[in-house]
Protein backbone atom coordinates (compact mmCIF):
# COMPACT_ATOMS: atom_id res chain seq x y z
CA UNK A 1 0.00 0.00 0.00
CA UNK A 2 1.70 3.26 -0.91
CA UNK A 3 0.18 6.88 0.02
CA UNK A 4 0.13 10.21 -1.22
CA UNK A 5 -0.62 13.62 0.28
CA UNK A 6 -1.74 15.84 -1.74
CA UNK A 7 -0.20 19.83 -1.53
CA UNK A 8 -0.97 22.15 -4.46
CA UNK A 9 -1.96 18.88 -7.27
CA UNK A 10 1.16 17.64 -6.37
CA UNK A 11 1.05 13.84 -4.99
CA UNK A 12 4.38 13.46 -2.32
CA UNK A 13 4.50 9.86 -0.97
CA UNK A 14 3.76 9.38 2.70
CA UNK A 15 6.70 7.27 4.71
CA UNK A 16 5.39 4.25 6.53
CA UNK A 17 6.36 3.69 9.93
CA UNK A 18 6.76 0.79 11.52
CA UNK A 19 5.60 -0.73 14.59
CA UNK A 20 8.42 -1.10 17.25
CA UNK A 21 7.00 -3.34 19.52
CA UNK A 22 3.90 -6.06 19.15
CA UNK A 23 2.64 -4.12 21.88
CA UNK A 24 1.79 -1.13 20.32
CA UNK A 25 -0.11 -2.51 17.27
CA UNK A 26 -2.16 -4.15 20.11
CA UNK A 27 -3.27 -1.26 21.76
CA UNK A 28 -4.23 0.55 18.68
CA UNK A 29 -6.30 -1.88 17.67
CA UNK A 30 -7.84 -2.62 21.24
CA UNK A 31 -8.50 1.27 21.47
CA UNK A 32 -10.47 1.22 18.41
CA UNK A 33 -12.42 -2.25 18.28
CA UNK A 34 -16.07 -1.34 17.95
CA UNK A 35 -14.78 1.68 15.47
CA UNK A 36 -12.66 -1.15 13.07
CA UNK A 37 -14.97 -4.83 13.89
CA UNK A 38 -17.90 -3.31 15.57
CA UNK A 39 -17.22 -5.98 18.58
CA UNK A 40 -16.52 -5.55 22.14
CA UNK A 41 -13.21 -6.57 24.03
CA UNK A 42 -14.08 -9.26 26.98
CA UNK A 43 -10.56 -9.07 27.81
CA UNK A 44 -7.07 -8.11 26.74
CA UNK A 45 -3.67 -10.45 27.57
CA UNK A 46 -6.70 -13.40 28.40
CA UNK A 47 -4.90 -16.79 29.91
CA UNK A 48 -6.89 -19.92 30.17
CA UNK A 49 -5.07 -23.05 30.59
CA UNK A 50 -1.52 -21.51 30.30
CA UNK A 51 -2.44 -19.94 27.04
CA UNK A 52 -2.53 -16.31 26.28
CA UNK A 53 -5.14 -14.76 23.92
CA UNK A 54 -3.96 -11.80 23.37
CA UNK A 55 -7.49 -10.36 22.53
CA UNK A 56 -10.86 -12.58 23.80
CA UNK A 57 -13.64 -10.32 22.15
CA UNK A 58 -17.03 -10.80 21.11
CA UNK A 59 -19.61 -9.77 18.45
CA UNK A 60 -23.14 -9.27 19.33
CA UNK A 61 -23.89 -9.11 15.82
CA UNK A 62 -23.10 -12.83 15.01
CA UNK A 63 -23.03 -13.66 18.79
CA UNK A 64 -20.29 -15.66 18.85
CA UNK A 65 -16.86 -15.47 20.42
CA UNK A 66 -13.65 -13.53 17.78
CA UNK A 67 -9.90 -14.19 19.20
CA UNK A 68 -7.18 -11.76 18.01
CA UNK A 69 -3.97 -12.03 17.91
CA UNK A 70 -0.97 -9.60 16.80
CA UNK A 71 1.93 -10.88 14.39
CA UNK A 72 4.91 -7.98 14.80
CA UNK A 73 6.70 -10.59 13.19
CA UNK A 74 6.93 -12.97 10.20
CA UNK A 75 8.39 -16.06 10.87
CA UNK A 76 5.45 -17.34 12.93
CA UNK A 77 2.72 -20.08 12.22
CA UNK A 78 -1.38 -18.69 12.13
CA UNK A 79 -2.82 -22.00 10.94
CA UNK A 80 -1.52 -24.28 14.05
CA UNK A 81 -2.11 -21.02 16.55
CA UNK A 82 -5.61 -20.35 15.19
CA UNK A 83 -6.82 -23.90 15.48
CA UNK A 84 -4.84 -24.18 18.89
CA UNK A 85 -7.04 -21.64 20.09
CA UNK A 86 -10.51 -22.53 18.42
CA UNK A 87 -9.74 -26.00 19.85
CA UNK A 88 -9.65 -24.71 23.19
CA UNK A 89 -12.04 -22.60 23.16
CA UNK A 90 -14.88 -25.37 22.30
CA UNK A 91 -13.58 -27.65 24.38
CA UNK A 92 -13.98 -25.68 27.29
CA UNK A 93 -17.20 -23.88 26.52
CA UNK A 94 -18.67 -23.43 30.27
CA UNK A 95 -15.07 -21.50 31.10
CA UNK A 96 -15.63 -18.97 28.42
CA UNK A 97 -19.09 -18.34 28.92
CA UNK A 98 -18.30 -17.75 32.71
CA UNK A 99 -16.08 -15.20 31.68
CA UNK A 100 -18.89 -13.50 29.09
CA UNK A 101 -21.24 -13.81 32.09
CA UNK A 102 -18.88 -11.24 34.26
CA UNK A 103 -18.55 -9.01 31.36
CA UNK A 104 -22.45 -8.82 30.30
CA UNK A 105 -23.18 -8.94 34.30
CA UNK A 106 -25.64 -11.49 33.78
CA UNK A 107 -26.00 -14.95 33.33
CA UNK A 108 -25.41 -16.60 29.90
CA UNK A 109 -26.84 -19.63 28.70
CA UNK A 110 -24.49 -21.74 25.71
CA UNK A 111 -27.46 -21.21 23.57
CA UNK A 112 -27.17 -17.60 23.67
CA UNK A 113 -23.33 -18.34 21.70
CA UNK A 114 -23.30 -19.42 18.10
CA UNK A 115 -20.76 -21.04 18.94
CA UNK A 116 -20.28 -22.18 15.43
CA UNK A 117 -19.24 -18.96 13.74
CA UNK A 118 -16.32 -18.32 16.09
CA UNK A 119 -12.92 -17.44 14.39
CA UNK A 120 -9.44 -15.78 15.13
CA UNK A 121 -8.45 -12.80 13.19
CA UNK A 122 -4.91 -12.28 12.98
CA UNK A 123 -3.30 -8.41 12.09
CA UNK A 124 0.07 -8.04 11.19
CA UNK A 125 1.98 -5.26 9.18
CA UNK A 126 2.42 -7.47 6.84
CA UNK A 127 2.32 -11.88 6.43
CA UNK A 128 4.57 -14.04 4.82
CA UNK A 129 3.25 -15.96 1.85
CA UNK A 130 3.81 -19.56 3.69
CA UNK A 131 1.35 -17.62 6.20
CA UNK A 132 -1.36 -16.32 3.30
CA UNK A 133 -1.43 -19.77 1.63
CA UNK A 134 -1.94 -21.65 4.73
CA UNK A 135 -5.54 -20.35 5.37
CA UNK A 136 -6.32 -20.46 1.30
CA UNK A 137 -9.06 -22.72 2.20
CA UNK A 138 -13.11 -21.21 1.48
CA UNK A 139 -14.24 -23.12 5.31
CA UNK A 140 -11.21 -21.92 7.30
CA UNK A 141 -12.15 -19.63 10.32
CA UNK A 142 -9.27 -17.34 10.07
CA UNK A 143 -8.99 -13.85 9.16
CA UNK A 144 -5.89 -11.95 8.05
CA UNK A 145 -5.73 -8.09 8.22
CA UNK A 146 -2.35 -5.99 7.44
CA UNK A 147 -2.09 -3.04 9.22
CA UNK A 148 0.10 -0.24 8.26
CA UNK A 149 0.83 2.83 10.05
CA UNK A 150 2.34 5.99 8.26
CA UNK A 151 3.43 9.65 9.13
CA UNK A 152 0.96 12.06 9.34
CA UNK A 153 -1.00 9.39 12.01
CA UNK A 154 -2.55 7.61 8.91
CA UNK A 155 -3.50 3.90 9.13
CA UNK A 156 -4.28 1.68 6.45
CA UNK A 157 -5.96 -2.01 7.06
CA UNK A 158 -6.83 -4.15 4.87
CA UNK A 159 -7.96 -7.41 4.75
CA UNK A 160 -6.50 -10.01 2.42
CA UNK A 161 -9.25 -12.31 0.78
CA UNK A 162 -8.64 -15.92 0.37
CA UNK A 163 -10.83 -16.95 -3.29
CA UNK A 164 -10.26 -20.61 -2.94
CA UNK A 165 -12.99 -23.06 -3.10
CA UNK A 166 -11.53 -25.78 -1.87
CA UNK A 167 -11.94 -27.20 1.68
CA UNK A 168 -9.67 -27.93 4.32
CA UNK A 169 -11.54 -31.00 4.81
CA UNK A 170 -10.14 -32.09 1.55
CA UNK A 171 -6.69 -31.12 1.94
CA UNK A 172 -5.49 -32.06 4.93
CA UNK A 173 -4.67 -34.92 6.36
CA UNK A 174 -7.17 -36.04 9.80
CA UNK A 175 -4.50 -37.34 12.00
CA UNK A 176 -4.75 -34.26 13.75
CA UNK A 177 -7.45 -34.35 16.11
CA UNK A 178 -7.82 -30.93 16.93
CA UNK A 179 -7.96 -29.31 13.40
CA UNK A 180 -10.58 -32.43 12.79
CA UNK A 181 -13.00 -30.85 16.05
CA UNK A 182 -12.90 -27.35 15.21
CA UNK A 183 -13.44 -27.72 11.20
CA UNK A 184 -16.57 -30.44 12.66
CA UNK A 185 -18.11 -27.25 14.85
CA UNK A 186 -17.17 -24.47 13.35
CA UNK A 187 -19.29 -24.11 10.10
CA UNK A 188 -18.60 -21.69 7.22
CA UNK A 189 -21.59 -20.22 5.67
CA UNK A 190 -22.47 -19.42 1.98
CA UNK A 191 -25.08 -18.77 -0.60
CA UNK A 192 -25.59 -22.41 -1.29
CA UNK A 193 -26.04 -22.87 2.66
CA UNK A 194 -29.31 -20.46 2.55
CA UNK A 195 -30.44 -21.49 -0.88
CA UNK A 196 -30.62 -25.12 -0.54
CA UNK A 197 -34.50 -26.58 -1.11
CA UNK A 198 -35.50 -22.62 -1.82
CA UNK A 199 -37.26 -22.66 -5.23
CA UNK A 200 -35.78 -20.78 -7.93
CA UNK A 201 -38.44 -17.65 -8.51
CA UNK A 202 -37.32 -17.36 -4.27
CA UNK A 203 -33.63 -17.10 -5.29
CA UNK A 204 -34.59 -15.57 -8.89
CA UNK A 205 -35.95 -12.59 -6.60
CA UNK A 206 -32.92 -12.31 -4.19
CA UNK A 207 -30.39 -12.36 -7.09
CA UNK A 208 -32.27 -9.15 -8.14
CA UNK A 209 -32.42 -7.43 -4.31
CA UNK A 210 -28.84 -8.28 -4.00
CA UNK A 211 -27.31 -6.73 -7.15
CA UNK A 212 -29.54 -3.49 -5.84
CA UNK A 213 -28.28 -3.40 -2.59
CA UNK A 214 -24.76 -3.97 -3.96
CA UNK A 215 -24.97 -1.54 -5.78
CA UNK A 216 -25.78 1.14 -3.46
CA UNK A 217 -22.07 1.33 -2.99
CA UNK A 218 -19.31 0.22 -0.38
CA UNK A 219 -21.39 -2.39 0.98
CA UNK A 220 -19.73 -5.63 2.54
CA UNK A 221 -21.88 -9.02 2.78
CA UNK A 222 -21.62 -11.68 5.59
CA UNK A 223 -23.36 -15.04 5.56
CA UNK A 224 -24.46 -15.96 9.27
CA UNK A 225 -26.18 -19.24 9.89
CA UNK A 226 -29.69 -17.41 10.15
CA UNK A 227 -29.41 -14.54 7.13
CA UNK A 228 -27.50 -12.88 4.81
CA UNK A 229 -26.32 -9.51 6.48
CA UNK A 230 -25.75 -6.31 4.38
CA UNK A 231 -22.86 -3.47 6.22
CA UNK A 232 -20.90 -0.42 5.84
CA UNK A 233 -20.11 0.47 9.54
CA UNK A 234 -23.23 -1.91 10.43
CA UNK A 235 -25.39 -3.98 9.07
CA UNK A 236 -28.14 -1.98 7.79
CA UNK A 237 -30.23 -4.96 6.45
CA UNK A 238 -30.56 -8.62 6.82
CA UNK A 239 -32.10 -11.25 4.47
CA UNK A 240 -33.50 -14.48 5.12
CA UNK A 241 -34.95 -17.39 2.76
CA UNK A 242 -37.91 -19.08 2.83
CA UNK A 243 -39.77 -21.14 0.34
CA UNK A 244 -42.67 -18.45 -0.15
CA UNK A 245 -40.46 -15.40 0.38
CA UNK A 246 -37.46 -13.57 1.08
CA UNK A 247 -37.84 -12.19 4.78
CA UNK A 248 -35.99 -9.59 5.97
CA UNK A 249 -34.92 -7.16 8.89
CA UNK A 250 -34.22 -3.45 8.42
CA UNK A 251 -31.77 -1.67 10.65
CA UNK A 252 -34.06 1.51 11.56
CA UNK A 253 -35.99 2.19 14.63
CA UNK A 254 -39.66 3.19 14.99
CA UNK A 255 -39.60 6.97 14.64
CA UNK A 256 -37.32 7.06 11.67
CA UNK A 257 -40.09 5.51 9.50
CA UNK A 258 -44.00 6.37 8.75
CA UNK A 259 -45.02 2.17 9.02
CA UNK A 260 -48.26 2.62 6.90
CA UNK A 261 -46.23 4.04 4.01
CA UNK A 262 -44.42 0.10 3.25
CA UNK A 263 -47.97 -2.26 4.97
CA UNK A 264 -48.15 -3.65 1.56
CA UNK A 265 -44.42 -5.42 2.23
CA UNK A 266 -46.03 -7.25 5.60
CA UNK A 267 -43.68 -4.57 7.39
CA UNK A 268 -43.65 -5.59 11.47
CA UNK A 269 -42.57 -3.12 14.16
CA UNK A 270 -40.51 -6.18 16.13
CA UNK A 271 -38.57 -4.22 18.47
CA UNK A 272 -40.61 -5.34 21.77
CA UNK A 273 -40.22 -9.13 20.75
CA UNK A 274 -36.98 -11.39 20.42
CA UNK A 275 -35.64 -11.92 16.41
CA UNK A 276 -32.95 -12.31 14.29
CA UNK A 277 -31.49 -9.81 12.81
CA UNK A 278 -31.12 -5.60 13.22
CA UNK A 279 -33.14 -3.01 13.61
CA UNK A 280 -36.89 -2.50 14.84
CA UNK A 281 -38.50 -4.11 11.88
CA UNK A 282 -39.25 -7.12 9.65
CA UNK A 283 -40.81 -7.34 6.70
CA UNK A 284 -41.36 -9.93 3.56
CA UNK A 285 -41.71 -10.06 -0.15
CA UNK A 286 -42.59 -12.49 -3.07
CA UNK A 287 -42.80 -10.63 -6.06
CA UNK A 288 -40.37 -8.36 -8.07
CA UNK A 289 -42.72 -5.21 -8.29
CA UNK A 290 -42.11 -4.74 -4.72
CA UNK A 291 -38.45 -4.31 -4.83
CA UNK A 292 -38.66 -0.59 -5.50
CA UNK A 293 -40.44 0.21 -2.20
CA UNK A 294 -38.11 -2.32 -0.72
CA UNK A 295 -34.98 -0.54 -2.11
CA UNK A 296 -36.20 2.67 -0.90
CA UNK A 297 -36.93 1.46 2.92
CA UNK A 298 -33.05 -0.49 2.64
CA UNK A 299 -31.95 2.98 0.93
CA UNK A 300 -32.56 4.58 4.26
CA UNK A 301 -31.17 2.80 6.43
CA UNK A 302 -28.51 2.02 4.57
CA UNK A 303 -27.59 6.08 4.61
CA UNK A 304 -28.41 6.21 8.38
CA UNK A 305 -25.66 3.38 8.68
CA UNK A 306 -22.57 4.38 6.24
Amino acid sequence: MIIFKETKGELVSVKQKGFRIEKELQNLIEKNLNTIFGIQMIQSEFTFKNRRFDTLCFDEESKSFVIIEYKNKENTSVIDQGFSYLSLLLNNKSDFLLRLSHHFNKVMKLDDVEWSSSKVIFISPKFTPYQKESVNFKDIPFELWELKRFEGGLVGLTQLFNDSTENISGSMDFGNSVIEQVTKEIKSYDLNFHTENIPDEIIDLYEEVDRRIMGLGDVKKVYRRMYIGYKTKSNFVDIRFNKKNLWMWVNLRVRDIDIKFYESLGIRDVSSIGHYGNGDFDLHINLKSDINLLMSLIKRSYDKQS
